[in-house]
């Protein structure tokens, strides 16, 4: 999916919501614990009940890994159960030499075929760009989260007095382009997410912690939005564990129909300023 199909889907939707399929098996309904495939069955669900509000989903690798062969079959038949109108994230967080990457982008783009993937910044370009040189995906690099152990070292200064998230954005935005490079910046840094958008003014964030974590939407989009929306803001466990029991994609339903109205408002009131 290019940029300027990803922004279409936002003006059609009126929407930015990403939705996170953090699917852990001690958290679904135990109803479907029944089931062949209990993983994908709230998967499908969940997406069945959100896709009219989501302009993209964000399966959380680690909990498919750690059911072993049968998580991954789990993924990928979530993956290929998403509208190929919805932009899909492998949120893998990869990274590594060369060599090592370039197959870590097949697996992701050629043999499971995900629109992006998540990657960490800190081995430098050699670790980044084999997954740049996919045609028509996106690398989401990790600049500036919001964990608390984000503190130990994206905030530390370098000899030049910037902080070392700074100096992440600026060499990392020379590595691909707005139409394929895209940012992870926190919701609970709202504080900080206006510095980033002057450094890298035309890129889309994906935005984590916004609900759950306690991030502020107003926040992100006035200091984060640009002329072509620029944001994807994820809501994981507060959309898909909004309810529990038989209905549960009922309640995500109702969660993900609020936060787009809320995205509704903000887009009118932030998108062309």
């Amino acid at each position: 999916m290019n940029r300027q199909e990803l922004f279409g889907q936002i003006l059609k939707k009126k929407s930015f919501l990403c939705v996170g399929l953090d699917t852990d098996p001690g958290k679904i309904p135990s109803h479907l614990l029944k089931g062949k495939d209990p993983i994908f069955e709230f998967n499908r669900q969940i997406i069945e009940a959100t896709a009219e509000f989501a302009v993209a989903y964000k399966p959380n690798i680690a909990f498919y890994e750690a059911l072993g062969p049968k998580g991954w079959e789990s993924l990928q038949k979530t993956l290929d159960y998403i509208p190929k109108d919805i932009f899909s994230i492998a949120d893998a967080k990869r990274g590594d030499i060369g060599n090592t990457s370039s197959l870590y982008a097949k697996a992701f783009f050629e043999t499971m075929d995900f629109d992006s993937i998540t990657v960490a910044p800190y081995m430098g370009v050699d670790s980044v760009k084999p997954f740049l040189e996919f045609e028509g995906k996106w690398v989401i690099l990790l600049a500036l989260t919001s964990n608390e152990g984000s503190m130990d070292f994206q905030m530390e200064l370098s000899k030049e007095g910037k902080p070392l998230f700074q100096e992440v954005l600026e060499k990392s935005s020379k590595w691909g382009s707005p139409e394929n490079l895209m940012y992870v910046v926190g919701a609970t840094r709202g504080e900080k997410i206006a510095e980033v958008r002057r450094i890298v003014p035309d890129h889309f964030f994906l935005v984590p912690g916004v609900g759950a974590q306690g991030g502020s939407l107003e926040d992100v989009a006035k200091y984060g939005m640009n002329a072509q929306c620029g944001l994807l803001v994820n809501s994981s466990r507060g959309i898909i564990y909004a309810g529990g029991g038989i209905n549960f994609a009922d309640s995500a339903k109702q969660e993900a129909s609020k936060i787009q109205l809320e995205m509704e408002v903000l887009l009118e009131k932030y998108l062309h300023k």
